[in-house]
């Protein structure tokens, strides 16, 4: 019999999750069963990160604070004061099993540099290469809005796709995602496997708690950002940790029972794999197929690991260009919007052919001063008679680290690579964005299967 392959499991815990939303309280049968859970796992061969919130709603309790602040500073420091006890407690039950652990707070600026981004991924390689279990959290001591995650749904799925995760488990007070809201209607019927998230027809209307960030949409966003890295995403209830284990082990009896196991693997399980004949049905769970391409390494971190800070509006046959690998050219864009520096993440968005285009207001002919030549420098892009930008046809399509700036942009747009040096007075690249500095959106492909209907398979 085929050894059981050794999964990289990543595993997120709301405040909710983990702490009672009334009292404040940590809700220690649930976290013991969880350090049950992450052990048994280990035991089973697997590698384990768990991501846990908490830290504020620790901080209330120990400073008897009654609800969350609104006062950015005095967060920051509930979180410090949080912070020391959570990680204390997670500490504390997991010596009980011998399991070490260690600490990772993050935030989205700890890894802006692709430098910095890697060394996470080492340290994180090298911690599970120890058979330790990495508790990683958001800074939220040192978190402000320009460098946040946005909530731990979002800091899960790019942790998952850093350290190239088999599983995510995003843990929540329901059992999996249902077609109207459990809570409301009786006749709710629960949605098993997510095929192709654009077809996507679930009820997301639950909220997040008084004490966390998040709700049903944002893991249907961590869900997409994460199956993107070829990540399988599971949303299953935390009050029964339980059901990670029995997830994990039913999907290697699926493989094991197989003639050919290359044919379904725990990255590729369908419907079909919740209910082969003579294996017991796996808890009851939604899970959201990964991407057959996934987006990797570098195309990962540029989409995702770094925040955009402005958007460039290109024509179709660039984004053609781009697809075929070559580098954005100034004659391709459209539009520029923002004020972003040289090397910065932007936004590219597509501008389908016959949307207006902008008329150009100032001159960018030769005799324009040069940037560099000691002339005042425009403090941002000129706005003229721009892309009408409300149009619902414009789809994003990736992000791009830029050759220039938003102010040089704006005035080399639409122009040929051989005219920069006439209007800039200097030319960085003949490139607005290397090839290499471009990561692409993979879009579904129109012949993957759509969701199941929910109707035909309930457990």
């Amino acid at each position: 019999m085929k050894a059981n392959k050794r999964l990289t499991i990543v595993i997120k815990l709301g405040s909710s999750s983990i702490v009672d939303e009334k009292t404040r309280e940590p809700l220690l049968s649930v976290i013991t069963l969880i350090v049950e859970t992450a052990v048994k796992l280990r035991q089973d061969g697997h590698r384990v990160v768990i991501v846990s919130s908490g830290a504020i709603a620790v901080g209330l309790r120990r400073m008897d604070v009654g609800k969350k602040p609104k006062h950015l500073p005095t967060i920051q420091a509930l979180a410090a004061v949080g912070q020391c006890r959570l990680i204390g407690l997670w500490d504390s039950l997991f010596a009980h099993m011998r399991q070490p652990i260690a600490q990772i707070l993050l935030t989205r600026n700890d890894i802006a540099d692709r430098t910095q981004y890697r060394n996470a991924q080492n340290t994180f390689a090298e911690l599970l290469n120890m058979d330790v279990i990495p508790i990683v959290n958001e800074n939220d001591t040192l978190a402000v809005s320009e460098i946040k995650f946005g909530d731990n749904d979002t800091l899960s799925a790019i942790t998952a796709g850093m350290v190239q995760a088999d599983y995510l488990f995003l843990m929540t007070d329901v059992d999996c995602l249902y077609d109207k809201n459990p809570r409301i209607h009786t006749d709710a019927e629960p949605i098993e496997v997510v095929e192709n998230i654009s077809t996507l027809a679930a009820d997301v209307s639950t909220a997040g708690s008084t004490l966390g960030t998040g709700g049903m949409s944002t893991k249907i966003v961590a869900a997409r950002l994460a199956t993107s890295a070829g990540v399988t995403t599971v949303i299953t209830r935390s009050s029964n940790p339980g059901n990670i284990l029995g997830i994990v082990r039913h999907d290697q009896a699926v493989v094991q029972t197989q003639v050919d196991p290359a044919e379904l693997t725990p990255l590729s399980s369908s419907r079909s794999s919740l209910h082969l004949e003579g294996l017991p049905k796996p808890p009851l769970h939604t899970r959201f197929c990964p991407n057959l391409n996934p987006i990797r390494d570098r195309s990962f971190w540029l989409l995702h690991g770094l925040a955009a800070h402005g958007t460039i509006y290109i024509d179709e046959g660039a984004h053609r260009a781009l697809i075929s690998k070559a580098g954005l050219l100034p004659a391709g864009i459209v539009d520029v919007e923002g004020n972003f520096s040289q090397q910065e993440a932007v936004r590219l968005v597509v501008v389908p052919a016959g949307s207006p285009r902008p008329a150009t207001t100032q001159s960018t002919s030769s005799a324009q001063p040069s940037l560099r030549n000691g002339t005042s420098r425009p403090s941002s892009p000129q706005t003229g008679d721009r892309v009408d930008k409300s149009k619902s046809a414009f789809v994003e399509v990736g992000r791009a680290l830029v050759s220039y700036s938003a102010v040089e942009i704006a005035r080399i747009k639409g122009l040929q690579s051989a005219e920069i040096l006439g209007v800039l007075g200097y030319a960085h690249s003949d490139y607005v964005a290397l090839r290499a500095n471009v990561s692409l959106v993979k879009r579904e492909r129109a012949s993957r299967p759509v969701t199941p209907s929910p109707a035909g398979g309930g457990t």
